[in-house]
Formats: structure tokens, sequence, C-alpha cells
């Protein structure tokens, strides 16, 4: 499913959060998509059950996913999270701008970046997403 990276600062859970958001947002993972139960993954990737649940209990939180008692997790259907997440990642988002903003950015290269997003392009910062 994913991989976790050794040298990473960020605990495990925060790690799997993540990477099972990224799949979601990236789209390898779709609305109503079983996602490995708390043991198969703990099992799979030799990790704390407890460490898999704090992961999924937090995505749940965030609306990517919901549980179906005794049948697993499941993603939850995009506006579930877009209702449960969307002011949080709206609020991260005008922060980074406003951060961006005054590292100089201008609002032309704000939208070029934007832009390149929706396009489906690799924005890497060091050269406006080209």
């Amino acid at each position: 499913m994913f991989q976790l990276e050794p040298g990473d600062r960020r605990p495990l859970y925060e790690q799997i959060k993540e990477n099972i958001k990224f799949l979601i947002i990236g789209g390898s993972l779709a609305d109503g998509d079983r996602i490995p139960s708390v043991r198969e993954l703990a099992v799979n990737m030799a990790i704390n059950p407890n460490t898999i649940q704090k992961a999924y209990k937090e995505l749940e939180n965030e609306g990517y996913i919901h549980s179906l008692k005794a049948k697993g997790y499941f993603v939850s259907p995009r506006s579930q999270a877009e209702k449960a997440a969307g002011n949080e990642v709206l609020a991260k988002f005008t922060d980074a701008a406003r951060e961006l903003m005054y590292t100089g950015k201008t609002f032309d290269e704000l939208c070029g970046i934007i832009e390149q997003i929706y396009k489906g392009g690799n924005i890497d910062g060091n050269d406006n997403g080209q």
C-alpha cells in the first residue's frame, strides 16, 4: 500500500495518516474502497495496532474514512471529507498563501502555481511549477 520513511521525524501515526490521505486525494483509493483493517495493516507493517488505530481515528474525524461495524474501514464520499476538512484545509492554505506573499511571491506566481496543480502538474517550489 505504502512505505514509511525511517528517517522521518513525524510520528508513525502521522506518516500513516498522510500516506492514506495522499492515496485518497490522488485517486488511488476511491469513494467506498475498503482500506486494510487495523490488524491487517499492523501485521503487514509490523507496527503496534494502537498506532494504526490513532491514524484511522484522525482520518475518520477529518472525514476521509468511515467505519462500518463488522465490515471495516472505507473511503468516505468526497462530499463528507469536504465538509469535515474543508475549513481546516482552507485555513492552512490561507496561512501558506500569506507566508508565500511575505516571502515575495506575487499574485500571478501564486495563481500560476494553483493553475499548475489543477492541471495535474508537479510543483517543486524552486521554479514556480515548471
